[in-house]
């Protein structure tokens, strides 16, 4: 199914159906920024806004962008607040936000759905600040290689939505060649599987020093 069309169908329950994925996202999310200051965020797949209200709790100004209309919908309707600003947008073409605007881009269960990495890490890079964070939470390789994927149950049965393993290695290095470099990475279990695949995996990357602007 069509990705845009898939989660505007989603969106209805998409903050109400059992997500064990939606939830350790949020969970890993907040543990991982509690640790970092920021101000201006850019909101890669902010979906309903599960993780925008952590967000505004530090935030002056946040910036969501998402492919599906009816999730943005729904985050609008949650989330009232003149500090956040949702846009429609195909993360895979230009974002129409200015350079250098943000301290913090978080990208959360977004990648997956994208073949090509590397104009969204580009991007990434020109619309942060040097030294700005760089946060990803995603589903984790080893899990996508175990035949997980996005999917939810419709009355027509269950929807799967098309998506594109990327390695550890494949994140690393397109970091590396857009010029971020590693903080942190982690893996994120269910709480009941400790010992078992990891479910999520987190990347904090920072934009180098380097006085340049990226071309």
């Amino acid at each position: 199914m069509n990705i845009e069309k898939a989660y505007n169908i989603w969106a209805d329950q998409y903050d109400t159906n059992l997500n064990k994925t939606r939830d350790l996202d949020t969970k890993s999310t907040i543990e991982t920024l509690s640790k970092f200051d920021f101000s201006k965020v850019i909101e890669l797949g902010c979906g309903t806004g599960k993780n925008t209200s952590y967000l505004l709790k530090k935030a002056d100004k946040i910036i969501g962008m998402d492919f599906s209309q009816e999730m943005l919908n729904k985050a609008k309707e949650k989330i009232q607040d003149e500090r956040a600003e949702f846009l429609k947008a195909d993360l895979t073409a230009e974002w129409h936000i200015e350079n250098d605007f943000a301290d913090l881009i978080t990208c959360s269960l977004v990648l997956e759905h994208i073949k090509d990495l590397d104009f969204v890490f580009n991007q990434a890079n020109k619309k942060l600040k040097n030294g700005g964070i760089f946060f990803i939470s995603e589903l984790h390789p080893f899990k996508q290689y175990s035949g997980s994927k996005a999917k939810f149950e419709t009355e027509n049965g269950t929807q799967e939505l098309e998506t594109y393993a990327h390695h550890i290695s494949e994140y690393l290095n397109v970091a590396t060649e857009n010029g971020f470099e590693l903080v942190e990475l982690k893996e994120w279990f269910d709480e009941e599987n400790k010992i078992g695949i990891p479910r999520l995996i987190g990347i904090v990357l920072r934009k180098k020093y380097d006085g340049q602007h990226s071309v």
